[in-house]
C-alpha cells in the first residue's frame, strides 16, 4: 500500500458567514501528482494557503507522513515545499543571495553545494549572479522551482507553476515536474486553469466548486462522465440527403459549408451514426472526433452541471 505523504479529513475555513472551504477530504500518497481544480472562488489558493500554515482552519484535520500538522508544524513544513509562478523573491537580490537566503532558513549544512547541484540540473548557472527582478517569467519560474527543492522534499504544493509562461517554456516546465516526478518519487499538488496540461502530468484530479470536493478520479475517468461528443464529417455527395437523414434521427448539427457537417452526439454512438450516414448515398472523404476532455468536465462543473460527480 502506497505512503500517505498528506492526509485531509474535513478542512473547513470561514470567513464570517461565507464558507470557502467546505469539508474538505483527500490524500495525496507516495510518487502520485494530484490536481487541484476548480473555477475561481473555488476555495483553491485558500486550502494550498491552509496547508501551508499561512492560513488558519475553522475545522478539520491535516497529517503529513502521518503526524497532525498543528502540532508538529516544524517538522512538517522541513519535509514540504512551495513554488508558484506568482512568487516574488527579492527583486534586487541576484538568485545566489535569493537562494542562499532560504538555504539558510531551512538549514541546510552545506547550502553552496545544494544550490550549485540544483543549478546544474536545471542549466541555470548563468542566472546567478543576476537581479531576480531582471529575469524573465520562465527564468523566474525554474529559480522558484530550485528554491521549493533546496530541502529535498517529499511534497511540493505548486500554484500554477507555468501561469503567464510562453508555450515553449511552459513545456519545459512541465517536462522537468515530470523529471522530478520520476526521478525523486516526489508528490505534487497542482493548480491549474490549464486543463491539457493537467492531463498530461496529473495522477488523480480534485474537483472544487463554492468549497467543495465535487469530483475526485482520474482524468480518464471524469472525461468518460461525459457523454457528449462532437464529430465532424467531410462527404462527397448533396448537403440536401445528409440533412434530411440527420433531421429525421434528431441530430443536433450545423454545417460549415456545403460538403462539411458538425454533429454533436454521445460518444457510444458515433460508430453506429457514420455506418448509417455511409448507407445513404454519400461518399465520406474525412472524419474528425473530438472526444471529451478534461476541459468540458471543467466546464460543466463551473456551470453547475450536476451530472458530473
Amino acid at each position: 500500500m502506497a505512503e500517505i505523504i498528506l492526509q485531509v479529513e474535513n478542512l473547513i475555513k470561514k470567513y464570517g458567514p461565507f464558507t470557502a472551504v467546505n469539508s474538505v477530504s483527500f490524500n495525496v500518497t507516495k510518487g502520485k501528482v494530484i490536481g487541484l481544480l476548480g473555477p475561481n472562488g473555488a476555495g483553491k489558493t485558500t486550502t494550498i494557503q491552509i496547508l501551508l500554515g499561512v492560513t488558519l482552519s475553522n475545522g478539520g484535520s491535516i497529517k503529513y507522513f502521518g503526524k497532525d500538522f498543528s502540532k508538529n508544524r516544524q517538522y512538517c513544513l522541513q519535509r514540504i515545499n512551495f513554488t508558484s509562478s506568482f512568487n516574488t523573491l527579492q527583486g534586487k537580490a541576484t538568485v545566489w543571495e535569493n537562494l542562499l537566503v532560504f538555504a539558510y532558513l531551512y538549514g541546510l549544512k552545506n547550502p553552496k553545494r545544494k544550490i550549485l547541484e540544483l543549478v546544474d540540473y536545471f542549466g541555470t548557472g548563468y542566472l546567478l549572479d543576476q537581479l531576480f527582478q531582471n529575469l524573465s517569467s520562465g527564468e523566474k519560474t525554474r529559480v522558484n522551482i530550485i528554491k521549493s527543492l533546496l530541502n529535498d522534499p517529499e511534497l511540493i504544493l505548486m500554484d500554477e507553476p507555468t501561469a503567464s509562461l510562453d508555450p515553449d517554456i511552459a513545456d519545459k516546465t512541465l517536462s522537468l515536474i515530470e523529471g522530478l516526478k520520476s526521478s525523486r518519487g516526489i508528490s505534487l499538488l497542482y493548480t491549474s486553469h490549464d486543463m491539457a496540461e493537467v492531463t498530461r502530468i496529473c495522477d488523480e484530479v480534485i474537483f472544487l466548486d463554492h468549497g467543495k470536493i465535487v469530483a475526485f478520479d482520474t482524468p480518464l475517468s471524469l472525461t468518460k462522465q461525459v457523454s457528449n461528443a462532437t464529430i465532424q464529417i467531410t462527404f462527397d455527395g448533396q448537403r440536401e440527403v445528409v440533412e434530411k437523414f440527420l433531421k429525421e434521427n434528431s441530430q443536433s448539427f450545423s454545417f460549415l459549408n456545403q460538403s462539411t457537417v458538425v454533429i454533436k452526439t454521445e460518444e457510444m454512438f458515433i460508430p453506429q451514426l457514420l455506418f448509417r450516414i455511409s448507407k445513404i448515398n454519400v461518399q465520406i472523404t474525412d472524419i474528425e472526433v473530438k472526444k471529451p476532455t478534461l476541459e468540458d468536465v471543467f466546464l460543466q462543473i463551473a456551470r453547475g452541471d450536476e451530472n458530473v460527480t
